[in-house]
């Protein structure tokens, strides 16, 4: 982590599948340098658990998997700039970020 910007302490809401994958809790909390934005998290997060690449979003894209949805303090971001900022209850780790699978069927 570089010094040059401070660093927030950021926690993470995993669905099953993923924390089977990787091999975590529910709930996993990364360090993630200042602005702090999905696209941070997720460069944390795939960083920490490489196993994790290509399930949440796209290896080469980076285009979030459709399937999947981020949330913060009860918002969908999932359509929000990736690069958006996230709300200081969520880089104060007062509050999770969640990624949740959505379900599809009929």
């Amino acid at each position: 982590m570089s010094t040059d910007s401070p660093a927030s302490m950021v926690r993470v809401i995993l669905p099953y599948h993923l924390r089977t994958l990787s091999g975590t809790g529910p709930e996993v909390t990364l360090e993630v340098a200042a602005p702090v934005s999905v696209r941070q998290v997720l460069d944390a997060l795939e960083s920490r658990y490489p196993m994790l690449r290509g399930t949440i979003r796209d290896q080469v894209t980076l285009v979030r998997r459709p399937f999947l949805r981020v949330f913060a303090c009860e918002q969908d971001l999932s359509h929000d700039s990736p690069e958006a900022p996230l709300p200081d209850s969520i880089t104060s780790g007062k509050e999770p970020l969640l990624i949740l699978g959505a379900i599809a069927g009929g």
